[in-house]
């Protein structure tokens, strides 16, 4: 017996090896990979699939970066369209109103801190996330009439990820998420090509409570200071800065990886769990649970990681969740699942960890960008209590390889049995956006969300972003806010 064990070790060995192997051969299949796209973007809704007994229409085409939707007190859909988007390309963010027909009518507009991620409308006004790319997050409230006032401000949100969200609890705090700074806390070349690193070169990600460094440190070319020497950079530390082991890094909100809140009037933003790498999506469940999206590490830059899952997670007041050292509640050093071929196992970072993670409630696709999220609450539309998901799709190969296009679609989630299903989705032969596969289907899921009634559906489509050699090249006037009704008895 123990022959037969150590063959079937060696065996399974081998497997892996030639595995990633084969994985590092072939070359990356990404969704926005290849694709010329030249315009103007068709929209058939026809070549959207569906279950049984549902339907889908577009609503409004012709959005430039359109990232969430919310309705005011008699139904009426409003959409905010984000005012920038990665491949840093710089827009109005707008509020604009969805009229009948499809025409739209500006509510308000910002300035050049896009980009708006999300908007929630409660207590009479919305709320919109603002990015903050160029001057750091904000949390806005926009009057109906289109005035803008500033809730909080000041958010670290100068990197990769952004002010997310928000949400409305019953409480009446307003919920949103704070992304990281960088990729797995360290911060090198990948963020040059972010766009951000020139412009802030002592911005790194901020912990939320006091961690502990293992001292490792990164090695890298110098983008700040071409032709220079090789920097190490340590975590949570400014570019170029190495760090030593049993240095503590204090704590401080507000903080990058965090869902916070904040009353409406405003005032000093309070931490509800931290933790997180990008937790751009959040819902409320109808027992007033908070479950949030969070999108899993890239296999890039000076800390890369290897094949970890976009992640819904059902928050716990007061929790961490693993970022920078676990994915999906696993350990980054556990195995070799995590280990990005050809380059160096992600060793942990901090000694010790500030805690052990809770387990998610699903894990999902693999550079799928698991976005904007809400619960069915009505009988009218069907899956009552379960978790729909906008999928915006891989940003192959800057966030890493694919081998075929990845997300693209909505699926809904049981969040009692984590199984998800597909719920909309392109028809083909192959999977992926419309404009690489020839039709007038989906592109770019990036939020949905249910109507007052519960009756409808609506996916906001962010458009055409195709992926070429310098990264990601967004078009503007190609978004689409779509509405899935039911028709029928629903397939179940």
């Amino acid at each position: 017996m123990k022959r037969i064990r150590i063959a079937s070790a060696v065996t399974a060995g081998i497997l892996l090896l030639v595995t990633a192997a084969c994985f590092s051969m072939r070359p990356s299949h990404g969704g926005g990979q290849g694709v010329k796209f030249t315009g103007p973007r068709r929209v058939q809704p026809s070549d959207v699939a569906l279950p049984d007994g549902y339907r889908i229409e577009a609503v409004a085409s012709g959005l430039t970066f359109p990232t969430g939707v919310a309705f005011d007190d008699s139904g009426t859909p409003y959409v905010v369209e984000s005012g920038y988007s990665y491949g840093e390309r710089w827009t109005t963010p707008r509020l604009v109103r969805v009229e009948p027909g499809g025409r739209v009518a500006v509510v308000a507009t910002g300035g050049r801190n896009g980009p708006w991620n999300g908007v929630a409308y409660g207590h009479g006004a919305f709320w919109v996330a603002e990015g903050g790319e160029l001057e750091g997050g904000r949390i806005l409230r926009i009057s109906r009439d289109g005035k803008i006032d500033r809730v909080v401000e000041g958010l670290p949100s100068l990197g990769d990820h952004h002010t997310d969200g928000p949400a409305i609890g019953s409480d009446g705090w307003i919920y949103f998420g704070q992304g990281t700074a960088t990729n797995s806390a360290v911060v090198g070349e990948d963020n040059a090509k972010f766009g951000w690193l020139p412009r802030h070169p002592e911005f790194h990600d901020i912990p939320c409570k006091d961690v502990t460094l293992a001292g490792r440190n990164y090695e890298s070319s110098d983008p700040v200071h071409p032709g220079g020497a090789k920097v190490r950079t340590g975590a949570y530390s400014p570019f170029g800065t190495p760090t030593a082991a049993g240095a503590v890094v204090r704590g401080k909100v507000p903080c990058n990886g965090a869902i916070l809140r904040v009353r409406q009037e405003g005032g000093a933003p309070e931490l509800v769990a931290w933790g997180f790498r990008n937790p751009f999506g959040l819902a409320f469940a109808p027992d007033g649970t908070l479950y949030v999206a969070e999108n899993g590490y890239d296999d890039r830059g000076s800390r890369p990681v290897h094949g970890a899952a976009d992640v819904i997670w059902a928050v716990k007041p007061g929790a961490w969740y693993g970022w920078p050292d676990f994915s999906a509640g696993r350990r980054l050093d556990e195995g070799d699942s995590f280990d990005p071929p050809g380059k160096p196992k992600p060793e942990p970072v901090l000694s010790p960890e500030p805690g052990q993670p809770p387990q998610p409630v699903a894990a999902l696709g693999v550079h799928s960008s698991s976005n904007g999220i809400d619960f069915s609450r009505s009988e009218g539309f069907g899956h009552r209590g379960e978790l729909f998901v906008a999928q915006f799709g891989d940003m192959a190969p800057n966030a890493g390889k694919t081998l075929n296009p990845v997300g693209y679609r909505v699926k809904r989630l049981n969040v009692e049995t984590g199984i998800s299903d597909d719920f909309a989705t392109n028809r083909g032969p192959v999977a992926g956006p419309a404009s690489r596969i020839g039709n007038g289907g989906l592109e770019r899921p990036v939020a949905v969300r249910f109507d007052p009634a519960g009756t409808a559906l609506y996916v906001v489509d962010f458009g055409v972003m195709t992926m070429g050699p310098q990264g990601p090249a967004p078009q503007p006037e190609t978004g689409v806010l779509w509405r899935i009704t039911r028709t029928g008895r629903a397939s179940r």
